[in-house]
């Protein structure tokens, strides 16, 4: 039996194939509304492909200004968003999608603008990602670079929708020792010209910037130079804002999620500063970034307001982190240093670029426990004692400590039948192998830029544990009330549980588990949400 000592609970279960639909549907019917944490789709309901893209404005056929989003679309996408209970080792690429929009939310498909025949015209297939699109001017076409095999590939278009036809590879060998590029995105400048965005091919130390150009009748680059030497990045990108060119980039993980790092400079080729040393950008470290690697970046520009998009990429078909591969914030900035504010839920005004926080938003960080790529406390890369956003406190038991065979592992790797009723491939995990007491807190704020409103909120989770607990309860904390839910029985299959109607007052909210339990004794966490009523 699941008790709740503050209000009457509201315990249901909802299979993860309807929350899609009702999603689905809620995103079309609220027309301006941008919602992470599910798969997308087109203004006619169709599902959006598009990984390791990026957004460029271009005028279509008949003179209009559009936005156009290029990525790649893989078939294990398509698994993996049919059934999302498994992660995929192998990327079949099918087509380099486009899509297109007048106002960055709606988006109709274009269809493919550069398929696999046309990728492997001799039948062997390789790696394809990783791209953008450049409008080139002297030549009057639209120029699409793409990583492909161990080169960079270039295709042109006669239109932003045309088919793009293979022009030529680039041996990358002579610009920068490697014939390959690490990571790599197209950046367009105010003035037209475009960049190529990209870190070297080995380890990926090193990052540069190249010009697109026309030279001895080949669309190609120009020129090379070197803006950071240091630590291994991928998910290069740029984006500029207030005439100041921000270098984005993310740890070398993997298909993991990342922090997202910055360096800013007055000039598109550098210095870039804080020199060969990426900062990371404010807001990202709780949750890495609202799992994501850096995508790329959209600047709006209305009436001397500049508006910066964070155009995440989530492979979660790749890493099993979660729902979506595409998740887009609001960056706000403290002068030249930007914030990144991770958002379930929020609408833009494209006509205006002001953006504002969503009903729905859930103010919980890393609430689905995706972020933390390795088995917590981890000794390998990153080092990290604590599920990233939460705070365990060992009351009794043994402790958390890197290295120690003794310490807790803080998150469970769910079963493919876990993630048939809970999101992702991991949980919070509370258990020991002594008697154990334990709290696993997170305090919630307002930030400058997001205000945690006062008012009436639900609290929801779902669990899944065993017998040997005196007390397990989930709890909330604010303006000096308690609320919390007792569970008192074994629950063998994951159930919902909800604390309804409480307040939160002064912007201010702690919320989060405790139990005291018998040895291996055990309870299971996860999908936790908080979101105003």
């Amino acid at each position: 039996m699941i008790k709740n000592n503050s209000v009457q609970l509201k315990s249901q279960f909802i299979w993860i194939g309807i929350l899609f639909l009702c999603s689905t549907i809620n995103t079309l019917a609220q027309n301006q509304n941008i919602k992470n944490d599910i798969f997308w789709v087109t203004k006619d309901g169709q599902p959006v492909y598009s990984q390791g893209g990026g957004i460029f404005k271009f005028k279509d056929n008949d003179g209009i200004e559009k936005y156009y989003w290029y990525g790649v679309h893989y078939e294990e996408a398509e698994k993996y968003r049919k059934e999302p209970v498994k992660k995929y080792d192998h990327c079949t690429f099918k087509s380099v999608t486009c899509y297109s929009s007048t106002d960055l939310v709606n988006w109709t498909s274009e269809g493919d603008v550069f398929t696999d025949a046309a990728a492997f015209p001799d039948g062997k297939r390789t790696w394809v990602g990783r791209l953008g699109v450049a409008f080139v001017k002297e030549i009057n076409k639209y120029a699409l670079f793409v990583q492909h095999g161990n080169q960079v590939l270039v295709a042109l278009a006669d239109s932003p929708t045309g088919n793009f036809v293979w022009h030529q590879k680039i041996n990358m060998e002579p610009w920068i020792g490697t014939t390959n590029t690490g990571d790599q995105t197209v950046f367009t400048d105010d003035n037209g010209k475009s960049y190529l965005i990209y870190s070297y091919g080995k380890g990926r130390n090193k990052i540069y910037v190249s010009e697109i150009g026309v030279k001895d009748g080949k669309v190609t680059i120009l020129d090379c130079t070197k803006v950071f030497q240091g630590e291994s990045r991928e998910g290069n990108c740029m984006f500029k804002y207030k005439n100041k060119y921000y270098m984005a980039a993310s740890n070398i993980y993997g298909w993991d999620a990342s922090f997202a790092y910055y360096l800013v400079s007055d000039d598109i080729r550098g210095p870039f500063l804080p020199t060969n040393n990426m900062q990371i950008m404010d807001g990202a470290d709780e949750d890495y970034a609202h799992v994501t690697q850096t995508g790329f970046f959209y600047t709006i520009k209305r009436n001397g307001k500049e508006t910066v998009l964070y155009c995440g990429d989530r492979w979660a078909d790749f890493a099993g982190n979660g729902l979506g591969y595409n998740q887009w914030v609001p960056l706000s900035f403290n002068g030249s240093k930007p914030y990144f504010n991770s958002l379930s839920s929020w609408n833009l005004d494209e006509k205006t670029g002001n953006w504002s926080v969503a009903a729905d938003n859930n103010y919980v960080k890393n609430g689905s426990f995706e972020a933390d790529r390795n088995k917590i406390p981890s000794s390998f890369k990153p080092i990290q004692e604590q599920l990233l956003g939460w705070k365990t406190t060992v009351i009794k038991g043994n402790p958390i400590k890197v290295k120690s065979e003794d310490s807790p592992q803080l998150n469970y790797f769910n079963t493919e039948e876990d993630r048939k009723e809970v999101i992702g491939e991991k949980s919070l995990n509370i258990t020991d192998k002594v008697d154990f007491a334990r709290e696993i807190s997170q305090q919630i704020n307002s930030s400058r830029y997001v205000v945690l409103e006062d008012g009436v909120y639900i609290l929801t989770a779902r669990v899944k544990n065993s017998k040997g607990f005196s007390e397990l309860k989930m709890f909330a904390k604010s303006g000096g009330a308690d609320y919390k839910i007792t569970i008192e029985d074994e629950n063998p299959s994951w159930k919902s549980i909800c604390i309804n109607d409480f307040l939160i007052k002064n912007g201010k909210v702690t919320i989060g588990f405790f139990a005291d339990g018998t040895a291996n004794a055990f309870c299971l966490i996860d999908d936790v949400t908080l979101v105003k009523k």
